[in-house]
């Protein structure tokens, strides 16, 4: 495809839905992780061992789907991650054994990695930084719509019919997304790379990571994430020592994921009358005020469900309202590479989660303020990490 040749726009619609299959397909089997390890007869690292290995794979993923998509171009490269993500379903819930359970898993993840790279991609392909800003903002509204559906959904139909049936749900999801992007998704990359041999790869990444303000805005986004993963790597546990259940958990989640799902909706708003960096300020601001929140209750050990998941709350509306613009920002800093861009700031972003998924059990045994001081120490590095990104970029242009 040449500079000159026009491209057909995709719609919103099909790239939400691209992007939601991933974290559907993560959230809708963590309520159901104890019976697994019961019908499995295995222990609970094992399963775990599902959740994380997905994170990694996803991270790994990204990483690699970036430089694929701009060689190949961004369409075989998502409906090969597709069939990928359908296929790991249907193995992930015809498993006998937790082995054939991770692998099934690990396929999801390595074909929704790709997904979830090229439905920003092809945003930014399309509309550029400015505007892909407010429809960014959407994709990750549909992001926000399927975590917070997934716990609530998985652990009724864990309920019902097993946890098989979780992911017959992902099956049919990853069959629709993959029928409708086959017959309804253009080739978006304009100027394909040359070569796919390791130095111009690893010539590529060193070029993003030294485009202004890159590593700043992916560093914004990765610490606000974090504050999530603290959260949710913490929280169910925190609710069993309160005396409550994986249903009421899901219950008071909802606050969490509909207050992310709002900040999203109104980050599309927003991006008529303010700029990103406007946007991602306000929304980390926010965040470090639901955090501040959080932290004292800590303080004054009065822990309930209201005040472990309110404060949380707003700390995720203000997530909503900084990230779609943050990602926005990152990828746009280097429009050449835009996928490598993205798969490159999933990958640091997904990494980290991993991490601290596994470290999660460590901060358990300290109690909950330490947890509340990891969640409040998010934000401040986010503020940080976009102010450097903001300066990083007035140096590269007054350079220039």
């Amino acid at each position: 495809m040449t500079a000159d040749t026009p491209v057909r726009t995709p719609s919103i619609a099909l790239m939400a839905l691209i992007a939601m299959a991933s974290p559907l397909a993560l959230n809708l089997f963590v309520p159901a992780m104890p019976d697994a390890v019961r019908d499995l007869e295995t222990g609970v690292g094992v399963i775990q061992l599902s959740f994380t290995a997905y994170l990694f794979t996803l991270a790994f993923g990204q990483l690699l789907s970036g430089p694929l998509a701009d060689h190949f171009g961004r369409r075989p490269v998502l409906l090969g991650g597709l069939v990928l993500h359908t296929l790991g379903s249907l193995l992930a819930a015809l498993a006998p054994d937790a082995t054939l359970l991770i692998a099934g898993r690990v396929l999801q993840a390595l074909g929704g990695s790709a997904a979830m790279v090229l439905a920003r991609t092809i945003i930014i392909d399309i509309y550029g930084r400015q505007g892909a800003a407010s429809r960014m903002g959407y994709v990750v509204m549909a992001i926000a719509i399927a975590q917070t559906i997934a716990p609530t959904l998985g652990g009724y139909l864990n309920l019902w019919a097993g946890w098989h049936s979780i992911f017959y749900v992902s099956l049919g999801m990853g069959a629709v997304a993959l029928l409708v992007a086959a017959l309804r998704l253009p080739e978006t990359c304009r100027d394909k790379t040359d070569s796919l041999r390791l130095r111009p790869v690893i010539q590529r990444y060193a070029g993003v990571f030294s485009s202004g303000g890159y590593i700043g805005y992916t560093l914004s986004t990765t610490f606000i994430a974090a504050a999530f993963y603290i959260f949710v790597g913490t929280a169910p546990y925190l609710v069993d020592r309160l005396g409550g259940n994986s249903a009421l958990f899901g219950t008071w989640f909802l606050a969490v994921s509909l207050a992310f799902m709002c900040g999203s909706f109104l980050s599309t708003r927003l991006a008529r009358r303010a700029s990103s960096d406007q946007a991602v300020l306000l929304g980390n601001t926010l965040s470090l005020a639901g955090a501040l929140v959080l932290l004292a209750f800590a303080l004054g050990s009065t822990l309930t469900y209201a005040t472990l998941f309110l404060p949380m709350a707003l700390v995720t509306f203000g997530r909503g309202l900084s990230q779609p613009n943050a990602q926005s920002a990152a990828i746009s800093c280097s429009p050449t590479s835009a996928a490598t861009a993205s798969g490159l700031m999933g990958f640091i972003q997904l990494l980290t989660g991993a991490m601290i998924a596994q470290l999660m059990p460590l901060l358990l045994g300290q109690g909950v303020l330490p947890i509340a001081a990891c969640i409040c120490l998010a934000p401040v590095a986010a503020l940080g990490a976009h102010y450097y990104a903001v300066r990083r970029q007035r140096y590269s242009l007054a350079k220039a």
